[in-house]
């Protein structure tokens, strides 16, 4: 077989834009169709959203308007207006911007150079109107090319920068914006930013008190005592305990960036609290005890962060800048001073963190018997379980390109998991087998976490009894039948995830599968549908001779069928607290005494197999 030439011409340069859109998720992590948090819809809105913060940051405009419709994102906001002469520039030359330039951003969060130019490349259309010293220009691209460039006019308008842009779908196929992702997205943004006023689609977002705003925002219920809350330059936070949650959740932040796999500064922080809290009570308490049940936020500025990943969510870096203080040093520090004083001028708190501690420290050696037997089952399970069949990639691997595909679908039933098993990508795709149903863990604690064999597998094929900063899926996909026991199944693990790792699902990382309930074909073409609509616009298509099957279970779908509905069409409802919803308020209408009203909403909300027969005989 001959050679290929290697000559000149085999070398190709790409240019910026034709760079981005080959490989988007070196710029923007995953595409995804936006039911996820970390899609890229939200990426692209983030990195021009994050300039416009920084300019706030930077003492320029108080006030950030957002509109989404049809698709189409307006971001305007009343900084100092990109300067005109290099408008086209910013958007659209990679390490261009004055990001460079630490006396213009000293600590900001927008993507170096990149941000801007990544939105433009991977939009249908973008938009950029800058306007500043009573003159305006415009800019018009369609996939990252300039189509249109005004000349600079005069103008009477407020000064800042508009930015309108459509996510290209061909790149983000079938998008759609969730809007609860967004709303939580610009409460961050306001929590860190106290004074911004933030508006989107017409609604209000502003915080007074910062991070102490974001807890008492967030707590899932009574906590032990008022929130304590600690500011300085570069550095805040706030810390309470819960009355009755007992793991630790943190809200954790780097120069506005959620942080939401922690890293040094997170780490530092949990650190410094177990060691102020010893050296005050004078104790050499168990860390696990000090940190039980707390509940906090923490937020640094640090000169040139480096994260572990492109999506920003881990902090790797531990220097403050050429000649400050380590991250830990600097937190440490802090803590030691700040929350100590805090400790000997309100004993009152004091007091109750240290009853709290004790209570800790003797649930846990109560604890400590069965939670040896459980590690030690988990273990030999681990060798040999049969219950989790893994991928080859995992969500704790920060080097791993695919890392945020990774998935882990719960199923019930060896006929469900043979079928995902057998089409599943080996991949990025694992499969948990639940032998029937689950326990209701409902007002349990988490003793029976460690005492039923299942529970504990899954703990450990998740990998987070410590929390979430090693969990091994980015995706954990409840996949049950659409049917009276499916729907059962499906509240009993939403319970079990609510009442002991919460964090996961607020963290957005809990799906429920859609499977389709029909398949419709005839000779040429076969179509799934999710719904009696999609079921009926199929057969006008596939005609009345059109053969239609409906599927009872999971375990009826054949892996070839299988294949299609985990692969690139997956489709997953997301899990999502609402902003006013308290965990123990979703558990007790769920979970608690069988009221009415959630026998009302159930009736309401399962569509059962009579409905579905009903509606088709409706229909012939």
């Amino acid at each position: 077989m001959a050679q290929a030439d290697y000559t000149e011409d085999n070398i190709r340069s790409l240019d910026w834009k034709e760079h981005i859109r080959l490989r988007p998720g070196m710029y923007i992590g995953k595409l995804g169709d936006g039911s996820s948090h970390d899609d890229g819809i939200y990426i692209l809105l983030k990195e021009v959203l994050d300039n416009s913060v920084d300019e706030f940051v930077m003492g320029a405009g108080k006030t950030i308007e957002i509109s989404i419709k049809d698709g189409q994102v307006v971001v305007r906001d009343y900084g100092r207006g990109i300067p005109l002469g290099k408008m086209i520039d910013v958007v659209s030359k990679i390490n261009t911007g004055a990001k460079y330039d630490s006396k213009a951003f000293k600590k900001s969060v927008g993507l170096n150079g990149v941000g801007a130019k990544a939105v433009n490349a991977l939009s249908d259309y973008f938009t950029v109107q800058a306007v500043r010293d009573g003159k305006t220009k415009i800019a018009r691209f369609e996939k990252g090319q300039l189509v249109e460039d005004e000349d600079i006019k005069e103008s009477s308008l407020r000064k800042g920068t508009k930015i309108t842009f459509k996510p290209d779908n061909s790149v983000f196929k079938n998008y759609r914006f969730v809007n609860q992702y967004i709303e939580k997205m610009l409460w961050n943004y306001a929590y860190l930013n106290p004074g911004l006023t933030i508006m989107f689609n017409g609604e209000k977002f502003y915080s007074e008190n910062g991070l102490k705003d974001l807890l008492a925002d967030n707590l899932d219920g009574p906590t032990l005592h008022d929130i304590i809350h600690l500011k300085d330059d570069d550095i805040e936070i706030a810390l309470t305990h819960s009355d009755k949650s007992q793991s630790e959740q943190y809200y954790s932040f780097v120069n506005g960036q959620h942080t939401t796999q922690g890293g040094t500064h997170q780490t530092a922080f949990r650190e410094a609290l177990v060691k102020t809290f010893r050296d005050f009570y004078n104790k050499n308490f168990d860390p696990s005890d000090i940190r039980q049940s707390v509940v906090a936020a923490i937020s640094v500025k640090v000169i040139e962060p480096v994260f572990e990943s492109q999506t920003k969510t881990k902090l790797g870096s531990s220097d403050m800048g050429p000649d400050g203080p380590t991250v830990r040093t600097f937190i440490n520090d802090f803590m030691k001073n700040k929350l100590d004083n805090f400790l000997h001028r309100n004993e009152e708190i004091a007091e109750v963190i240290y009853k709290k501690i004790l209570r800790a420290e003797k649930e846990r050696k109560e604890l400590s018997g069965i939670k040896k037997l459980a590690r030690d089952r988990a273990k030999k399970a681990s060798l040999h379980n049969r219950k989790l069949r893994d991928c080859r990639a995992h969500y704790n691997d920060l080097k791993h390109e695919r890392r945020l595909e990774t998935t882990l679908f719960i199923t019930e039933g060896d006929s469900a998991s043979g079928s995902i098993t057998k089409s599943r990508d080996v991949n990025t795709q694992a499969v948990f087998s639940l032998k029937g149903k689950p326990l209701n863990c409902y007002n349990l604690t988490k003793k029976v976490v460690y005492e039923n064999e299942e529970f504990n597998l899954l703990q450990a094929a998740l990998n987070i009894e410590d929390g979430l900063e090693d969990l091994r899926y980015n995706n954990v996909v409840i996949a049950t039948d659409a049917d009276v026991d499916g729907m059962h199944i499906r509240l009993l693990l939403i319970t079990f995830f609510l009442q002991f790792f919460p964090e996961l699902v607020k963290e957005g990382h809990l799906y429920i599968l859609q499977t389709p309930l029909f398949r419709v074909r005839n000779k040429k073409e076969t179509h799934y549908c999710y719904s009696e609509d999609e079921r009926r616009e199929a057969m006008a298509k596939c005609g009345a001779k059109a053969e239609i099957t409906r599927f009872k279970g999971l375990g009826e779908i054949s892996p070839d069928e299988f294949k299609h509905f985990i692969g690139e069409d997956i489709r997953l409802d997301p899990v999502m607290l609402g902003k006013d919803a308290t965990i123990a308020q979703l558990l007790e209408f769920y979970m608690g005494k069988n009221t009415p009203d959630r026998q009302k909403f159930i009736i309401n909300n399962l569509r059962i197999e009579k409905d579905l027969i009903d509606e088709e005989e409706a229909a012939e």
